[in-house]
């Protein structure tokens, strides 16, 4: 995770995190008349920027994400739910480009699989950090907030990441603006260990995600059903220990 840090020495980062911000709060902001979920999501196309940006720009990418995020909730969604958002949209930045590893962002039959789960892991991430975040102060069911946002990310992902890569990454790649040609590598060095770290991240959103979802779709079925927010507990620190060995 160092690169998360070390990335704000580098003048070109900071430049990339803040065209990701304004470009992903331009998106946001117009269909904020389009609510899902009134006070809290909407439709978002924009929800490609996270990940898009996040290959291409590595840690840039996922900071503008975050700020990105919360300029849009000043233009109708700010609230307590802002600081989860916060972190849910660069958890859907960051997740990715750490799953990446490296590998050749022309997408490829052979990237299907990859390209899948880093969406998934991502798109997981930070459903489950709003679910959390919403749940903790009952603003929202876990099951209404992180289901939308689930699908949200993961849906117009999968269907506009593919051609805006396309589209970007060819001139990323000439212009020599991928986020590891601007750093020196011993700023992005892997974390003690970065195996483990994806395997509790992705232990983490799976088992908050289904254990949150089993809790509030069937609280009726167990004899002393915990509080939701403590059950989901463990599996968010599992999610945010990987982080940090990644």
């Amino acid at each position: 995770m160092r690169e998360v840090w070390r990335m704000w020495r580098y003048s070109t980062m900071v430049v990339l995190t803040v065209l990701t911000a304004a470009s992903f709060a331009a998106i946001l902001i117009p269909f904020k008349g389009l609510p899902l979920i009134p006070g809290y999501t909407e439709l978002r196309p924009a929800n490609v920027i996270p990940l898009v940006f996040g290959l291409l720009f590595g840690p840039a990418g996922a900071w503008g994400a975050a700020f990105g995020n919360l300029i849009g909730d000043f233009f109708g969604t700010l609230g307590i739910g802002s600081f989860f958002g916060f972190w849910g949209n660069f958890l859907a930045a960051y997740l990715p480009y750490k799953l990446w590893r490296g590998r050749p962002l022309t997408l490829t039959r052979a990237q299907a699989l990859p390209f899948a789960l880093a969406v998934l892991l991502g798109a997981g991430g930070c459903a489950l950090i709003i679910g959390f975040g919403v749940e903790a102060f009952k603003l929202l069911p876990f099951s209404i907030i992180a289901v939308a946002v689930l699908l949200n990310n993961a849906v117009i992902v999968f269907l506009l990441a593919p051609l805006l890569l396309k589209l970007l990454e060819p001139r990323v790649s000439r212009w020599d603006l991928h986020w590891r040609d601007l750093m020196d590598p011993e700023d992005y060095t892997p974390g003690p260990a970065p195996r483990l770290g994806l395997a509790l991240a992705g232990f983490g959103v799976g088992g908050g995600l289904l254990v949150g979802l089993a809790l509030s779709w069937a609280p009726a079925a167990l004899p002393a059903p915990p509080s939701l927010e403590l059950a989901l507990a463990p599996f968010v620190l599992s999610l945010i220990l990987g982080c940090v060995l990644m």
